[in-house]
């Protein structure tokens, strides 16, 4: 009889220790993921930004020096991330594949110029520098027109003001609801040993050394669930760099390694103050409060 309560209670101690470090694991990869999200937040909405492209069109009078001086002052421009070269005659193949036939068979001439196709770093990528950019191009006899999408520039530098501020009220309402649940699956185990603390302080043992056992328990139970956490969000990195290296999300090693310890930080501090704080309570309840 003896054996199969100790057998009952050994596997319900366990399922208590596996839902806490459960609990934990959930919490901590989800507030993992959150804390990445923020720290490539920009480099996310500058990658989206640099996509934005600003097409230079040249008279057709423009030669190829022309071009090569153009080309030659967009090295080292301080506001062209990137830019390429478009012919003409490589525009018409273009406009031939999206409309699905040779336009020039009825027109008889090629009616397209040669253009440049320049995307701009991301910190110029705003209407007022935009604008000073396309004055300082104009000043080029030789440029016929400047296009770019204006509005879209305007959506995009508006919506990732309203999206970081989301994301800011998110990420506190987020860490508090997590430190509640984390708190909460602790209490439910201390719970389960309340007797135990009783009896130890009915023997006559201190406070702090009823209370060491389950601190320590708690904080390797944190340990363990912030140590999945990691190695999941590592996992999700990994994936993320490997089929989407465009976003460069590992460039910020520095950052990434922040967050991570940050997660193992959060475990032990969560884990300690949940467990000193359910065990002091009912170490201060009376005897007949504990049913």
């Amino acid at each position: 009889m003896s054996s199969s309560f100790d057998k009952f209670q050994k596997r319900r101690v366990i399922t208590s220790y596996f839902s806490v470090v459960l609990s934990i694991f959930l919490v901590l990869f989800l507030l993992g993921i959150l804390g990445l999200f923020v720290i490539n937040s920009k480099r996310l909405s500058d990658n989206f930004k640099e996509e934005i492209a600003m097409t230079v069109f040249f008279k057709n009078e423009a030669d190829d020096m022309v071009m090569k001086a153009f080309s030659s002052e967009l090295k080292t421009a301080k506001f062209a991330k990137s830019f390429e070269y478009v012919s003409k005659e490589k525009a018409a193949e273009q406009h031939k594949k999206v409309i699905g036939e040779d336009f020039m068979q009825f027109l008889g001439v090629n009616p397209l110029q040669n253009s440049f196709d320049i995307h701009l770093k991301a910190d110029y990528v705003n209407n007022l520098e935009i604008s000073k950019i396309e004055t300082r191009l104009r000043k080029n006899p030789m440029i016929a027109d400047i296009v770019y999408d204006k509005q879209l520039v305007t959506l995009v530098n508006d919506n990732v003001k309203n999206i970081s501020m989301w994301i800011l009220i998110i990420s506190i309402v987020f860490a508090l609801v997590s430190v509640l649940l984390i708190n909460s699956s602790l209490r439910l185990s201390i719970y389960a040993n309340r007797f135990i603390i009783k009896t130890m302080q009915m023997v006559g043992a201190t406070k702090s050394f009823i209370r060491k056992p389950f601190l320590k328990t708690s904080v390797i139970l944190g340990l363990i669930g912030a140590g999945l956490a990691i190695l999941v969000l590592v996992g999700v990195l990994i994936y993320i760099e490997t089929n989407f290296p465009m976003l460069g999300i590992l460039e910020d090693k520095l950052a990434i390694a922040a967050v991570l310890l940050g997660v193992l930080v959060l475990s032990v501090v969560i884990t300690w103050l949940s467990t000193y704080f359910a065990t002091q309570r009912f170490l201060n309840l009376r005897t007949d409060d504990l049913y």
